[in-house]
């Protein structure tokens, strides 16, 4: 028997303890990219839902939404956004400021990525508190994107980041949750 999509990739996921700080399990997909099967499969099971459907664009969030959205953008025959950290994109750019635990980041992409009633979905290795999501469906937004969906292979329900994006009319689909921080 087939293991279940949430066990394959719970056994593929390496935690590390106290990372990056005391209290914290960091969830690191760097194994699940290691191991192809899982990867694979993780990919898969995000592009599923809009197999045949028309996506225009994946829009990737630095860094391991590059490396996950590359995957899907190709599978779903789509372009890629990279949706980077300030200053560094060469072209013209559209930023939005968003809040961190102790001060305030910006995020920005190509003012020509995306055109106006493109159907994008937003792709990230992991939902937490939403801030950054948020930060990116908002710039996405601000450029007259049609925000499809957001998906992440990890979500960790107790820091209400999913429900932080529904509550903007963003669906969002996880793959794997874990309780805690």
């Amino acid at each position: 028997m087939r293991p279940s999509l949430e066990d394959t990739l719970a056994a593929a996921i390496r935690t590390i303890p106290d990372y990056p700080k005391p209290g914290i399990l960091f969830r690191d997909i760097t194994t699940l990219l290691g191991d192809a099967r899982a990867f694979r499969r993780a990919v898969d099971e995000l592009v599923h839902p809009w197999a045949g459907s028309k996506i225009d664009k994946i829009a990737g969030i630095e860094a391991r939404g590059f490396i996950l959205g590359g995957a899907i953008a190709h599978q779903l025959s789509a372009g890629f956004i990279p949706i980077r950290k300030k200053g560094k994109l060469p072209h013209d750019t559209v930023r939005v400021a968003y809040s961190l635990e102790y001060g305030l980041d910006e995020m920005e992409m190509h003012r020509d990525a995306v055109k106006p009633g493109e159907k994008v979905i937003l792709v990230d290795d992991l939902i937490a508190t939403g801030g950054t999501a948020e930060a990116a469906s908002k710039l996405l937004k601000q450029m007259g994107a049609d925000i499809v969906a957001a998906c992440f292979v990890i979500d960790l329900p107790d820091l209400g980041g999913r429900a932080r994006l529904e509550a903007l009319g963003v669906d969002v689909r996880t793959l794997v949750s874990y309780e805690g921080h």
